[in-house]
């Protein structure tokens, strides 16, 4: 997997004794955890690690992925709290290679990219997926810049289910929506939030 250079805002971004976006992990994630397959599970965009640990304490081995050093510094240290290992990668998204048929389940918490480096990174998580392998996520739509409560301030970085059923069409759907819901998760996340989740099993 390639090694990136430093990644200035995130890092800056993370560089505090505070979590930005808070140490429990993603509501969603939690209401639906028992749904995904325990096994080796790959975090997207991880950041301060919240998700990651969860799903180690859960028994997922699971491998973190983001480009800031300094918040995957924070993350193994979460999952040190918590009494867990996880495996901790600095990459840019765009350069992440994801073997096929290699992950029992692939995370995507809050992780908002150009919409041609989104689709190459979801026909990476298609091909990734084994079959039964399952793929959550939950991101800002464009509504979301209407409530401001977190989130890029660019549509372009922002997701609606139409796009996502495209780029995942060769997945099979267990839940799939856009909806509004109170976020809380740190300073960053805060109050009614605009958001598509979708929870995908590869046949």
């Amino acid at each position: 997997m390639a090694k990136t250079m430093k990644n200035t805002m995130w890092d800056e971004r993370y560089d505090t004794d505070d979590y930005v976006y808070g140490i429990n992990p993603n509501k969603f994630l939690v209401s639906i955890a028992d749904k995904i397959p325990v096994g080796k599970t790959l975090c997207l965009a991880e950041g301060e690690g919240r998700n990651a640990a969860y799903l180690a304490t859960l028994g997922h081995d699971v491998m973190a992925v983001d480009s800031s050093a300094v918040g995957l510094k924070k993350a193994n240290w979460l999952a040190k709290q918590r009494g867990v290992e996880i495996q901790t990668v600095v990459a840019n998204l765009a350069d992440l290679e994801i073997q096929p048929n290699s992950w029992d389940a692939i995370i995507s918490i809050f992780c908002h990219l150009p919409e041609n480096l989104r689709k190459e990174l979801h026909q990476k998580v298609t091909s990734g997926l084994r079959s039964g392998g399952m793929f959550v996520l939950e991101a800002f739509t464009p509504d979301q810049l209407k409530l401001k409560t977190g989130g890029p301030p660019s549509e372009e970085l922002l997701l609606n289910l139409s796009d996502l059923e495209d780029e995942l069409e060769d997945l099979e759907y267990e839940h799939a929506a856009e909806l509004e819901r109170e976020v809380f998760e740190g300073k960053l996340h805060t109050g009614r939030a605009s958001v598509v989740q979708v929870i995908a099993y590869k046949p």
